[in-house]
């Protein structure tokens, strides 16, 4: 992919999604001028930016879209919910031809508009001008800035002037004010005209002029007559053309010959309009003449189109507007380099943590170096955790970028199911490692499903319980400490535990007496069991059985974790607290078996010593009794594969791990150091290794594997 095709993929998404998202806010003003305007620039410019790439399917479907919002402006100063639905299916429409372009590197060039915006500038300016439709071969409509008179400019005098001008309309840019509130020094119009020059000589015509055109070629009405025409027809129609071509041109007399003879040919063949535009042409001024004519006739034998539009001429690429709007001023640096940067910045934390192991060995010496080596590798370490956070913040973004996808997404699940839902968005600047956005947004989808579907009452229900008929699902997110804590809150009707307490008795996801015993908070905890629904039906929102259990793997693979808080009749909340980064990491480093491995502090509950009599048989198994919770043991150095280890003494270290709501205790030959890592993921033969997240250097030049907990104990 060039970079021009690259910075035109990175300005369409935000373009497009910005777009989107006023869209979605008009629905609910119709009357905020701003908003309106706002869609129409950012649709201008994504229009512009598709002609710059040459990529012309998208070009013409935003052109439409565009129309169809300014017309709305134009006409009544309020778009109706219908048009809104056209620009967000165009919109769609190119998130997906984007989409074909980062997978392929290359346009879309074979795509057609799936999703088609039914509005044609062009065929309504002939449909109300029939009497230029046999000699119209260009369209144009142009739309001067508001300024031009200061520039010395008369676009209607401009426009009147084209080459062999057949219709001329003017029409309002925006609404006529009151004539008290007129300004006669600014333009507020849209010019349209057809004419019967090449599409070359308009564009001509119109460059340099300010403010934007789009000019159109229109295709030949002869095409429709092609399947009609005999060979011998085509002969002597072709026998004309050649004449036409001659070099030099040939005289007057010559070209009305054969512009009469082809329409009496026409007219033979039953095409009686073409006729009459030929017959048209005959009549012209030797001057207009010769182009007509010979574009007329290089229509008629040209290959047939596959499709046609219903006023029999459909736009080709148009040319380009002469301006496209600002923007933004910022500086997109590729993901890659920003990871490599990264990369660079963990090798050189781990040349420091080699610069504190020598000035530890100095002190331990003796050496007179040991106070100067210990107060540099202070000051190295102080300016290599600034860099450390500097770098990592340029991985960034705001979770703006996940919460933006769902006011569609929630439109299009309340329209379904028919409930009226709003959503509300608090916290949308709040920033997240760029991994942790990313994987953020398959557990909310989940999450909000769950909430409409669920949670949210029809609105009659809502109605007689007194809430208001619209519910609101609310998205909220902030920034506590190294933490980034998202919540998905509802205002339904909440949780229904003992549906819940039921459903795990049907399921045998605990005995009689153990739910019986269970707190409100433990039984909402069951909703996270793998295959979990109370759904009473599985529709494609819901009732897999494949929801909380997704969400709180990939949370706690993220290292983060989530939980519910639920009151009945008022609603529910699910937490999300997420780690700020996730290649910046801090560990406690073990050792078992001989060799070193990290284990991440934010999932470590606790580390104990015990005497071994306290670990009890359990079949194969063991467990630990610890505060009333009986906890399974796992024995590290056993579980890589040191099957031949004999403990050595009559204790036992344990480091108690959480995953998934469960805990469990890792046994370990000793507890190290806790330390601040950028962890490197594994590649090369190592990649995908079950069990390991990642490795880092020690001091001493020791690779530390970084443990995944969670793949290991499953």
């Amino acid at each position: 992919m060039n970079e021009l095709l690259q910075q035109f993929l990175i300005e369409s998404r935000e373009l497009a999604e910005h777009a989107t998202d006023d869209l979605l806010a008009l629905e609910h003003a119709p009357r905020d001028a701003e908003l309106l305007d706002s869609v129409l620039r950012a649709m201008h410019t994504l229009k512009g930016s598709a002609g710059i790439v040459e990529f012309f399917e998208m070009e013409q479907a935003v052109h439409a879209a565009e129309d169809a919002l300014g017309a709305a402006r134009r006409n009544l100063g309020v778009p109706e919910r219908a048009v809104i639905a056209q620009g967000l299916a165009c919109l769609d429409q190119v998130m997906e031809w984007l989409d074909a372009i980062a997978r392929t590197g290359e346009l879309p060039r074979a795509a057609a508009a799936a999703r088609p915006v039914q509005h044609d500038w062009s065929a309504a300016l002939l449909e109300r001008h029939p009497d230029a439709l046999p000699l119209a071969t260009t369209a144009i409509r142009y739309i001067p800035d508001a300024d031009c008179f200061f520039q010395g400019e008369d676009p209607i005098a401009h426009i009147t002037a084209l080459p062999q001008l057949l219709a001329f309309e003017m029409q309002p840019a925006q609404p006529w004010p009151p004539l008290a509130a007129l300004d006669p020094f600014r333009c507020n119009l849209v010019l349209l005209a057809l004419t019967s020059a090449s599409l070359e000589s308009i564009a001509d015509h119109m460059r340099g002029v300010s403010g934007k055109h789009d000019i159109a070629a229109l295709s030949s009405q002869g095409q429709r007559l092609d399947q009609s025409l005999t060979a011998a027809a085509r002969h002597v129609l072709a026998s004309q053309l050649a004449l036409v071509d001659g070099s030099p041109p040939p005289p007057f007399g010559h070209l009305a010959s054969a512009a009469i003879t082809a329409s009496n040919v026409l007219r033979f063949c039953g095409g009686d309009a073409e006729a009459d535009r030929l017959a048209g042409i005959a009549a012209m001024d030797r001057a207009d003449m010769h182009a007509a004519l010979r574009a007329a006739l290089s229509g008629l034998l040209a290959d047939p189109p596959e499709e046609k539009s219903a006023a029999g001429r459909a736009p080709q690429p148009a040319v380009r507007s002469s301006r496209t709007e600002g923007t933004p001023r910022t500086l997109r640096v590729p993901a890659e380099r920003v990871d490599a940067l990264v990369r660079l910045t963990g090798e050189l934390t781990v040349a420091r943590n080699a610069l504190s192991h020598l000035a530890r060995l100095a002190a331990l010496q003796g050496n007179s170096l040991a106070p100067l080596l210990k107060a540099r590798d202070a000051a190295f370490g102080q300016l290599t955790s600034q860099l450390q956070r500097a770098v990592l913040t340029l991985r960034v973004m705001p979770l703006r970028a996940v919460f933006q996808r769902f006011p569609r997404l929630l439109r299009e699940i309340s329209e379904e199911l028919g409930k009226a839902i709003q959503l509300k968005t608090i916290g949308e600047d709040t920033e997240a490692d760029k991994a942790v956005a990313e994987a953020l947004f398959e557990p909310l989808l989940h999450v909000v499903r769950n909430a409409a579907d669920h949670g949210v009452e029809d609105p009659a229900l809502r109605a007689r319980q007194g809430k208001p008929p619209t519910a609101t699902i609310e998205i909220r997110a902030a920034r506590q400490g190294d933490q980034v804590l998202v919540e998905v809150a509802d205002d339904g009707r909440g949780m229904d535990v003992d549906r819940i307490r039921q459903t795990a008795r049907d399921r045998g996801l605990a005995t009689e007496d153990v739910l019986g015993s269970m707190t409100e908070e433990e039984i909402i905890e069951l909703a996270f069991a793998p295959g979990f629904s109370t759904a009473g039906a599985v529709t494609h929102l819901s009732g897999r059985g494949m929801g909380m259990d997704v969400v709180r793997t990939v949370v706690e693979r993220l290292g983060g974790r989530v939980s519910i808080q639920s009151q009945a009749g008022k609603g529910t909340t699910v937490r999300f607290m997420l780690p700020f980064s996730v290649m910046m990491t801090t560990v406690m480093s073990v050792q078992a078996g001989g060799q070193m491995f990290g284990v991440p502090l934010d999932s470590v509950v606790e580390a104990i010593r015990l005497p071994r009599s306290a670990l009890s048989a359990v079949g194969a198994a063991r467990a630990v009794v610890i505060r009333d919770q009986t906890i399974p043991v796992v024995d590290l150095s056993q579980m890589l594969g040191d099957h031949d280890r004999v403990p050595d003494s009559t204790e036992t270290t344990l480091v108690i791990t959480s995953f998934a709501g469960q805990r469990c205790g890792l046994e370990v030959d000793k507890v190290g150091e806790h330390l601040d890592i950028i962890l490197k993921p594994l590649d090369g033969l190592l990649a995908g290794t079950p069990g390991i997240s990642g490795t880092t250097l020690l001091g001493d030049g020791r690779v530390l594997l970084v443990l995944d907990v969670g793949e290991m104990l499953q």
